[in-house]
């Protein structure tokens, strides 16, 4: 009861009513191809599917409506106040495909349905019991649905952390404390404290409501990459892959830079991913893909055989070129803007730039080859793509 009336308080993200702006840019049919072959790369396109948002706040379940039209889109929370400010956007909006209910996403199996995809982002750490709430959004998943979870990592948030244990140590609590005196507060951080940059930088931070979700939430906890696998693998999930890749990655940025005798490639993933957690030591959250445990066959992306070959590439819609300023023998660098990370670049070689220029969402990696001589290139290049969130493969099987 403490967390919703929290939520009543304070409804988060800050309520929006404008979304033509992501009407528009999600009217791009690629950029939904592109989304769905991050979840499903194996399965053809299809854009009818069915999508709980457990957890929809004020706007997320009416975003997922406008970037679906064809899909059959579920929104719950507990919070009357998003309630409130999703039916004014599905009203305002027209989103006939989107179903709203009030409803704790525990007691999602009261709604008797199932769905295609599950997205929960930045719920599960503020429940009583997460283990309950996943297993609770499993039982509501396909035998072949993809989950999206985004939960809180702990390293990236150690300032929080210390500015939640300031606030209780000086009987600073929501709802009753003013979150102006809050923010007026913390304006004489030093400069070498965790929070301080990101008082200054965050947009979150920006907001009464996020201060607020940040400082003053009564229930909130962190998962290291290891909890957040365990914490999987024990409520019938398997990891799929991070939705963006690059930061986890040993060959991507900082991280490639590491000395061959220093580096965990032969290490299992999960602990390649450990560590690179622990070496940035800057995130702050991990959004991951899972699917069933008793998934049929989780969909992998390889280049250990020759399937790479009939992967069809598909650009990511945040990506940019540069082709200004470059260093000697570099043809371009690549930019992922999703990617929080600065250090997170791909540059691409001479040999390289027909093979990326070539892509066109249609044609197979085989189908663009000019020659059988490229063959190496080219999986060199589209395996660093597809881990620099470059691309991603339509991987369906053909015919």
């Amino acid at each position: 009861m403490e967390v919703q009336a929290f939520y009543e308080r304070y409804p988060y993200p800050p309520p929006i009513d404008d979304l033509a702006a992501y009407r528009q840019r999600w009217q791009d049919r690629e950029r939904r191809r592109a989304d769905f072959h991050l979840f499903w790369p194996t399965r053809p396109y299809r854009e009818d599917h069915s999508i709980l948002v457990a957890g929809c706040g004020t706007s997320q379940a009416a975003k997922y409506a406008i970037r679906w039209p064809a899909a059959r889109i579920t929104g719950i929370d507990f919070s009357a106040t998003s309630i409130r400010h999703t039916e004014q956007l599905k009203r305002k909006y027209g989103l006939d495909n989107l179903l709203i209910a009030q409803l704790p996403l525990e007691r999602v199996g009261e709604l008797g349905e199932t769905f295609d995809q599950v997205i929960c982002t930045g719920v599960l750490h503020h429940l009583a019991d997460p283990a309950l709430g996943l297993r609770a959004l499993r039982s509501v998943l396909e035998p072949q649905g993809a989950m999206h979870l985004m939960v809180y990592a702990p390293y990236g948030r150690t300032g929080i952390y210390m500015l939640q244990e300031f606030c209780r140590r000086i009987g600073f609590r929501a709802p009753e404390g003013d979150i102006g005196e809050l923010l007026a507060a913390l304006k004489p951080l030093p400069e070498g404290h965790p929070m301080a940059r990101l008082l200054r930088e965050a947009p979150d931070f920006r907001s009464e409501a996020g201060l607020a979700d940040a400082l003053l939430h009564p229930q909130d906890r962190a998962y290291s990459v290891p909890q957040l696998f365990e914490f999987l693998n024990a409520n019938g999930l398997r990891f799929g892959r991070w939705l963006r890749q690059a930061p986890y990655s040993l060959e991507a940025g900082l991280m490639s830079r590491i000395p061959d005798a220093l580096r965990a490639a032969t290490l299992p993933l999960p602990d390649q991913y450990a560590a690179a957690e622990l070496f940035r030591g800057n995130m702050m959250r991990h959004s991951a893909i899972a699917y069933r445990d008793d998934h049929a066959g989780v969909p992998r992306i390889s280049f250990d055989d020759d399937a790479w070959l009939e992967y069809i590439p598909i650009r990511e819609p945040d990506t940019v070129t540069v082709r200004e300023r470059l260093p000697p023998g570099v043809a371009a660098i690549l930019i992922n803007r999703a990617h929080s990370h600065t250090d997170i670049f791909l540059p691409i070689y001479p040999r390289e730039t027909r093979l990326l220029e070539a892509i066109d969402g249609k044609r197979t990696i085989r189908e663009m080859l000019a020659s059988e001589s490229e063959r190496d290139v080219a999986r060199s290049l589209f395996e660093r793509l597809w881990r620099h969130d470059q691309v991603v493969f339509d991987a369906a099987p053909r015919g």
